[in-house]
């Protein structure tokens, strides 16, 4: 039916007054940033709308300092009680890890023997020195550590901390909180309760590691965040048992379908043990099994050319993490052009892992522009001491991001999420509402009389490689 004369008049106005505050804010933003001092840009893109974090690792989530004040709170962790290891005794028939700040419960520590027992010293009781060491244990955060220090040091050291169900429960909480201030709306987070362990030692059974995850997500101060939060399950990829893993992740996200939305494949790319071809065989008997399970991958987490990528979409994924040597395979870059594929990409671990120490030539930006969908994300904030604004400060710094960018990066975190339709389609709604504010706020010559309100949490890495501070 051929519209009325005067609606058609009518919806070009509307669309035209919409192009013009979009392409105002556009020049408003750009005038912004060459007036803005650095502590004011980190400001802004702390109050900026963000959308979503989709690659996320649950366990190396949390800061340090939100793991030590957690740890020794005993009405925090139910009584239990955590010990690290601070010497080594050479005792005799000694099976312990050569680790030291290596972290474990009060009921692994008592099967110790006593020579043992004297290497470990309670968390509540380190000094201040023993203390700050235990900090930057679990960080990338001095000279010469980097991707073996992370993949094969600090995890172990976490332990048994992320093993605890009341500290990870009560953590998520926490951090729901951190990401709200932010301007976050969803989380999308790597959770495996089948991992956690109780106060005996013992393996606590799956589904009552969901419900301790579920009773957490009900609580009123996380409710009172706004945020939404779903979870994938991990498969740790170069494992001997991985093919078994991924059957069983099916199986457990098909019972957990409202919780967990999606499977996920971790684990160090440059490990043969757990290339993507590997795996082929096994996803196609899942996808006979089962219907509407979605997969985000990592792949082509290396730094050196190769078709990991093409590898990992033959899988089945729609979302790939990391994505880094896609650039080396001109073909898979062309095929997830304009595509239903994102990259999750994670601007400072791969600076810390050292894919790219010059961080100014992160493939990132080369996917941005070149019109593959892209989204900004922490992945291992705990370990790498950082936030979501310092990811979204990093990009817009190295690669002078437009508004429209950075509101494209924030859309496509929600629209390529895993959550249900009616759940996505809110939280859209409600990014576009939030991007309007935010012009609204800063679209006038007082912007920065507006940012004077704005009070960011400062990141250790953030006060380690910005040269920022409080307005």
């Amino acid at each position: 039916m051929k519209q009325p004369a005067i609606l058609r008049l009518a919806l070009c106005a509307y669309a035209c007054v919409g192009l013009a505050v979009a392409a105002s804010f556009d020049d408003q933003f750009e005038a912004i940033k060459k007036k803005a001092t650095k502590s004011q840009m980190y400001s802004l893109m702390w109050d900026a709308p963000k959308g979503g974090d989709l690659h996320h690792h649950f366990g190396l989530s949390n800061l340090a300092d939100q793991w030590y004040t957690a740890a020794i709170d005993k009405k925090r962790t139910h009584g239990n009680e955590f010990y690290t290891r601070t010497r080594f005794n050479e005792c005799p028939d000694s099976e312990e890890p050569f680790l030291r700040f290596r972290n474990i419960q009060r009921s692994t520590y008592l099967k110790l023997s006593d020579c043992a027992k004297e290497e470990y010293r309670g968390l509540a009781a380190l000094s201040p020195k023993q203390k700050e060491d235990w900090l930057s244990s679990l960080k990338v955060d001095r000279p010469g550590e980097g991707r073996e220090e992370f993949f094969e040091v600090i995890v172990k050291r976490v332990g048994e901390l992320f093993r605890d169900p009341y500290l990870a429960a009560d953590l998520l909480v926490e951090n729901m909180k951190l990401y709200s201030a932010q301007g976050l709306r969803y989380l999308e987070s790597m959770a495996s309760p089948q991992n956690f362990m109780d106060q005996e030692g013992n393996r606590v059974d799956p589904e009552k590691g969901v419900q301790f995850l579920r009773e957490a997500l009900e609580r009123p101060d996380a409710k009172a965040t706004g945020m939404t939060v779903r979870f994938m399950l991990t498969v740790i990829r170069f494992a001997p048992n991985a093919e078994e893993q991924v059957e069983r992740a099916y199986q457990f996200v098909d019972q957990h379908r409202d919780l967990w939305v999606g499977i996920n494949m971790a684990g160090r790319g440059d490990n043969d043990r757990g290339n993507a071809a590997r795996f082929i065989e096994t996803f196609r008997a899942m996808r006979r099994k089962y219907s509407g399970i979605q997969l985000s991958l990592h792949g082509g987490e290396v730094g050196f050319p190769g078709p990991d990528v093409r590898d990992t979409l033959l899988l089945g994924a729609t979302r790939i993490g990391h994505g880094l040597n896609v650039i080396s395979d001109p073909q898979t870059m062309l095929l997830m052009r304009d595509n239903k594929y994102l990259i999750e990409s994670n601007l400072t671990g791969g600076k810390l892992v050292e894919y790219f120490p010059d961080l100014s030539k992160h493939v990132f930006i080369e996917f941005l522009r070149f019109g593959i969908p892209v989204c900004l994300n922490t992945d291992d904030p705990g370990s790498w001491d950082t936030t979501m604004t310092d990811e979204y400060y990093t990009a817009m710094t190295n690669f002078n991001l437009t508004w429209g960018e950075l509101v494209q990066i924030g859309r496509d975190s929600l629209k390529y999420s895993f959550v249900q339709a009616a759940e996505k389609e809110r939280m859209l709604k409600e990014y576009a509402e939030s991007v309007a504010k935010f012009e609204q706020r800063y679209g006038d010559a007082n912007w920065a009389k507006h940012l004077a309100s704005v009070k960011p949490i400062y990141s250790g890495y953030s006060k380690r490689n910005f040269e920022v501070s409080p307005n």
